[in-house]
């Protein structure tokens, strides 16, 4: 039995769990996510507790239940109180502003870098170095905020670039002067 999709998931209850088909659609005060659930897995939903149980023992079966678990206790989260995600940007000029749906940088480059911010996606910026992504989809959230870093991304000298908050960068020594 998997550790994790034996663990029942407890949701608040303004959150409202449905399924129709093999898709499970997860309402809340946030919006509204969906997912299909993997073939072999059920849904068994009480007052306040959701249980994922399995229909066979079947390899691909058992290494889905603890997927299947997690991916709907991250629509109950999203939708109840949603995910952030901060970012930093380092070095002498760079800086960051939103306007309406874009993310326009100033990185180092020749010219100022344009971040197109998807549907479902709010992006904070406090005292132009700061972001913060927001939203009710955990999938989406770290994927914008991966494609905001690898823009420019910290580099070992000076550190130069755009980190997670609490990301920890190895630096290296610069040149030693010839003797």
């Amino acid at each position: 039995m998997s550790r994790i999709g034996k663990k029942p998931i407890t949701f608040p209850k303004n959150v409202k769990i449905s399924q129709s088909g093999g898709i499970v659609k997860v309402e809340g005060p946030k919006g509204t996510l969906s997912s299909k659930l993997p073939d072999g897995i059920l849904m068994v939903v009480s007052e306040n507790n959701l249980d994922i149980e399995r229909k066979s023992e079947d390899r691909i079966v058992r290494s889905c239940h603890g997927l299947a678990r997690t991916l709907i206790n991250n629509m109950v989260i999203g939708v109840s109180t949603g995910f952030e995600k901060g970012l930093e940007i380092s070095g002498v000029g760079y800086r960051a502003e939103v306007t309406g749906s874009t993310l326009k940088m100033v990185l180092g480059f020749s010219s100022p870098v344009e971040y197109s911010i998807p549907k479902g996606i709010d992006v904070k910026v406090d005292k132009q170095i700061n972001l913060v992504v927001s939203g009710i989809n955990k999938e989406l959230v770290g994927r914008v905020a991966s494609e905001i870093r690898s823009l420019k991304k910290p580099e070992p000298y000076k550190g130069k670039g755009i980190k997670y908050v609490g990301e920890y960068i190895r630096r290296k020594a610069g040149k030693s002067a010839a003797k």
